[in-house]
């Protein structure tokens, strides 16, 4: 059953930033994560531009070259509105749990990835180990869209049964 997945990734959803206003003054903001056929979302956060949903998301992955997507939505009555939409490549998390640091002290930054045109990177994002878990801090650039951002924070979840990483 678990043999063609590789691990979980925790997503969580720490919150918005200066999102884009798709009503008369705000925004009524949902998250929905992404990776191939799995779709999961966030509770919509009313009339805010900066909201706080703190909310952990969890996605099987078989793949990691494929990336896990993003997509922001204005909650409306009848059609959603997009407010803006992110690409995020788990690749590098992979790598660092492949390097199997179980012996590494808590906080340890393992690598550092920059904002370039390749990624949706606002600033700097640090994979780091907390608590023997593989974690990633990120704040998200939204396309598509005037404004915003997402700060998310990655966790890896090893699989018992699973043919791993």
């Amino acid at each position: 059953m678990l043999d063609h997945l590789v691990g979980l990734v925790k997503v969580r959803v720490v919150r918005g930033v200066n999102l884009a206003i798709r009503d008369l003054r705000s925004s009524d903001p949902y998250v929905v994560v992404r990776i191939g056929k799995q779709k999961l979302r966030t509770k919509v956060i009313k009339k805010n531009t900066n909201p706080e949903w703190n909310e952990e998301l969890t996605l099987s992955i078989e793949d990691p070259a494929i990336p896990v997507r993003l997509e922001v939505f204005d909650k409306d009555t009848f059609v959603d509105d997009s407010m803006g939409n992110a690409e995020l490549d788990i690749r590098p998390l992979v790598e660092v749990v492949k390097m199997k640091l179980q012996d590494v002290a808590d906080g340890t930054v393992v690598k550092k990835l920059g904002p370039n045109r390749q990624n949706c990177l606002a600033e700097e994002s640090s994979i780091y180990i907390s608590e023997g878990k593989v974690k990633q801090d990120l704040v998200i650039r939204l396309k598509n869209v005037e404004c915003g951002e997402i700060e998310l924070q990655l966790q890896w979840v090893d699989l018992p049964g699973s043919k791993g990483v």
